[in-house]
């Protein structure tokens, strides 16, 4: 199961997706991202993710899962299998963050978006001329997760359209901004038991991510007893979208726990 992040959609697993035939794969956009329905009054946060990861879970009857989880999504799928443990075949984690670590740093646009006081003068700054300042910021930042210039060119605006739509990816945005604070500090008390999560973890991170960085990736490593860490250089932020068959085989290769 391939769960995206912010500010981005199911499409970060386009390059990924054909490398992992023939495993049966899942893919689907968050609540007020990509595609799916964007209700207004709705909380889009760490928390509400947690209930529609469940959901699909549920709806599609999945006993045993392998989670695949990329920046935002990490908080929403460690909590999953923290909670359901005996239907984890595996949790695989790329370039995301769960609790406070020394090294971790957000993103400049998310930091603007993100910190109270700032936000409030952020936001409305951002729509003037049309949204124009907005785009420049979008393209500028989203634009330094991928490494190779062709893959930005080409997935850059597919992943910029959302927030185009009517309706917008924008409130889903925004609002997942205001929990991120929250969601980071909130989630220090699940430090127990990240030390006693047994199944089988695959860190993979993009070593020349500023951001989520390597020692994220090594902070990780020392909470979760039963992982192993795969740092691979040269790839950014997107590291499925830098190294697509390099992820795919370290995906594939995992060694996979069995039921409860």
């Amino acid at each position: 199961m391939l769960l995206h992040g912010f500010p981005d959609n199911l499409h970060l697993y386009d390059r990924l997706v054909p490398r992992l035939a023939p495993r049966r794969l899942v893919t689907f956009d968050f609540l007020g991202w990509g595609r799916s329905d964007k209700p207004a009054a709705y909380p889009y946060s760490a928390a509400s993710q947690l209930l529609e990861l469940a959901e699909v879970i549920r709806q599609l009857q999945l006993e045993q899962v392998v989670l695949v989880a990329h920046d935002a999504s990490g908080p929403p799928a460690i909590d999953w299998a923290l909670a359901q443990p005996g239907q984890v075949a595996g949790l695989v984690l790329l370039n995301t963050y769960y609790c406070a670590m020394p090294t971790l740093r957000a993103p400049e646009a998310i930091r603007l978006f993100s910190t109270p006081l700032v936000r409030t003068v952020a936001r409305p700054v951002s729509r003037l001329f049309g949204n124009f300042l907005f785009h420049r910021m979008f393209i500028w930042q989203v634009g330094r997760f991928f490494r190779d210039p062709e893959v930005r060119e080409k997935f850059l605006p597919l992943l910029y359209q959302q927030f185009e739509a009517d309706p917008s990816t924008r409130p889903a945005f925004f609002r997942l901004n205001e929990d991120l604070l929250p969601t980071i500090r909130s989630h220090t008390t699940m430090i127990p038991a990240l030390k006693e999560f047994k199944r089988p973890v695959r860190i993979i991170f993009g070593k020349a991510d500023p951001y989520l960085n390597a020692g994220v990736a090594r902070s990780f490593h020392r909470l979760l007893p039963a992982s192993e860490l795969f740092l691979l250089p040269g790839a950014r932020h997107y590291v499925q979208m830098d190294e697509p068959g390099e992820v795919a085989r370290l995906i594939l290769a995992m060694p996979l726990a069995g039921g409860p």
